[in-house]
């Protein structure tokens, strides 16, 4: 069948054979699992139980939890209902939350716990309209799903016969939910997207899997971000079983009990990943570090296109030597990962390519449901430091500057609220202004270079891309992260930060005792540091290369606003927490 509003994924899912874990949680170590027929019937039941307590067609319903299948309950119950879905993050602070809550005009928040509902609540006292909190866990003290459902079932014979209707007469061009982008930099926009925006995209990339009703995907990059979200459908149109993680911190052990065939993710959590391969290899000694050595040389310069049998031969050797061992780790399969967000270093894609773990890059934004590009494992292609090809139905173009413009039923209805803010995006002929620079590699493939707003000028005219400089710093196995600064001034700077315990293996090897907190006061650790920063130079254009760079142990969080939700760099933040030593850094040279 054709699915073009969100709630057709329901009726797609009776096409299938009886599934008893079509979506999952992990409760204190135990895996809850919901078959199809529990989440027809949950979804039905919320959208009898909306209905019942007179909320009408358009009313805003915010949710407020972790992954969890409640939520997609909740986001069909939404919609069956004509109703629309607002998903917000957990994580944000109070002001953000008070301001989504009052510009969303929501009169509904699902929240999933009682320490998100004590988080929310100051915000919640601070709007002067009612807003009812519905709470995913079970809770004595206020409305709560279980009992949510009670009321959808008493309800199913009066609200039947309207909610078919619903069915029947929505149309896919309508609202179906509203995204607030957490964004970089200034106030939140609520990025409208239909029905046909929504599933439009994610059948988009359901052409590009290879997976399908027997396979199990984990889930832990927020749902309320759209690229989860979209990917999620993604999962239900063709039957994959969707777990969710516990927690972040799970990840690992979460993917080797539910034996997963594949997640999404961004390069931050990859990164992680990698890194702690390379420390496995560390702690080895004799011929097996031999081995290990010899396997990651090979993964990290992977080429997927060599098909030689000499070339193809030593991968199995590795495999069966090392790779394996790896996948056993992760519950034993080869997996189909996604990666987006943000551009992700290509040695990380080489060598979890070669373990059969296939990396395969996306590009995409909010405000295009959100997938533009991506790599394809169903096409047979997965071209390293690209995106892949736009998707289907999704057109392409550039503009004089090199930005990315994309047109098709993926670009958002607009911004809540907000047209000037949509006409500034989407000019008169339909074509969204993504803000990024890119080109096509081979005319075919989507190479993004830069974010258009970040690129910055120094005093002598020469641009700088801060991105591709940050990644390439990043590539050192002994920087975690790095903010590229100067706009105006005579040279690039950066703010680097080190991977602590790198360091401290550094500074044991050569016989540097210091406490933690004054590593980065000794001469031989900065001058170690800043031959990994020459390293880096060697391969930029000399107006490019980062002079005098400062280096700090500070963690870069969402919780303290230096990142997005996505892990993005909030440059305005980071430059405002360092302004003191980036004056410093170009204070010297006025002197």
């Amino acid at each position: 069948m054709e699915i073009k509003r969100t709630f057709d994924l329901l009726s797609n899912l009776k096409s299938f054979p009886a599934k008893d874990d079509i979506l999952a949680r992990k409760i204190k170590g135990n895996w809850v699992k919901f078959s199809i027929e529990d989440y027809i019937e949950r979804s039905y039941s919320v959208a009898y139980a909306l209905l019942s307590m007179g909320y009408a067609p358009g009313t805003k319903v915010i949710t407020v939890c972790n992954n969890r299948p409640e939520w997609n309950f909740v986001d069909m119950g939404v919609a069956l209902a004509h109703m629309v879905h607002v998903p917000v993050y957990s994580t944000l602070g109070s002001d953000e939350f008070k301001y989504i809550f009052t510009h969303s005009d929501a009169e509904i928040i699902f929240v999933g716990n009682a320490a998100i509902f004590k988080k929310i609540s100051p915000a919640i006292n601070e709007i002067d309209r009612k807003i009812e909190v519905i709470m995913m866990d079970d809770s004595d003290d206020i409305l709560c799903m279980s009992r949510l459902y009670e009321i959808g079932r008493k309800s199913k014979a009066q609200f039947a016969s309207q909610v078919e209707d619903n069915v029947k007469n929505i149309s896919p061009d309508e609202l179906a939910s509203i995204i607030y982008t957490s964004g970089t930099t200034g106030t939140p926009k609520g990025v409208m997207l239909s029905h046909y925006n929504l599933m439009s995209n994610s059948h988009s990339h359901a052409l590009r899997q290879t997976l399908g009703f027997e396979h199990k995907m984990l889930s832990f990059l927020p749902l309320c971000h759209v690229y989860e979200r979209t990917m999620n459908y993604e999962f239900q149109e063709l039957g994959i079983s969707v777990y969710y993680a516990e927690s972040l911190a799970t990840i690992a052990s979460d993917l080797k009990q539910s034996h997963a065939d594949g997640f999404c993710a961004v390069p931050r959590v990859l990164e992680m990943m990698y890194g702690k391969l390379e420390e496995a290899g560390k702690k080895l000694k004799g011929f097996k570090k031999i081995i290990y050595d010899l396997a990651w040389n090979f993964a990290n310069n992977f080429d997927n296109y060599n098909t030689s049998k000499i070339y193809l031969a030593k991968q199995s050797i590795f495999d069966k030597l090392v790779y394996s061992k790896w996948r056993e780790n992760l519950g034993g399969h080869e997996m189909e990962i996604v990666s987006g967000g943000s551009s992700i270093q290509a040695k990380i894609v080489r060598c979890f390519n070669a373990a059969k773990l296939r990396i395969f890059e996306g590009y995409g934004m909010t405000e295009a449901s959100p997938v533009i590009a991506v790599n394809s494992p169903a096409d047979g292609y997965n071209v390293i430091g690209t995106v892949g090809k736009p998707s289907t139905g999704t057109e392409l173009s550039f503009d004089e500057d090199g930005e990315i413009l994309t047109r098709g039923p993926h670009v958002m209805m607009g911004y809540y609220k907000d047209p000037e803010a949509t006409a500034e995006v989407i000019d008169k002929d339909g074509w969204l202004h993504t803000g990024d620079i890119g080109t096509l590699i081979d005319g075919e493939y989507l190479k993004i270079t830069d974010r258009k707003k970040e690129i910055f000028k120094l005093s002598a005219g020469k641009y700088i891309a801060p991105q591709m400089i940050e990644n390439k710093l990043k590539e050192s196995p002994y920087i975690e992260n790095a903010f590229v600064c100067g706009e105006n001034q005579k040279f690039a700077s950066a703010i680097i930060v080190p991977g602590k315990e790198k360091i401290k293996a550094f500074a044991s090897s050569k016989g540097i005792s210091s406490d933690d907190d004054k590593l980065l006061e000794n001469a031989d650790v900065l001058k170690f540091l800043s031959s990994e920063v020459e390293k880096v130079n060697e391969s930029l254009a000399p107006y490019e290369n980062i002079k005098r760079p400062q280096f700090s142990f500070d963690s870069w969080t969402v919780e303290n606003g230096l990142l997005s939700q996505t892990l993005k760099l909030k440059r305005k933040n980071l430059q405002e927490k360092y302004k003191e030593q980036i004056a410093e850094i170009y204070k010297v040279e006025k002197q």
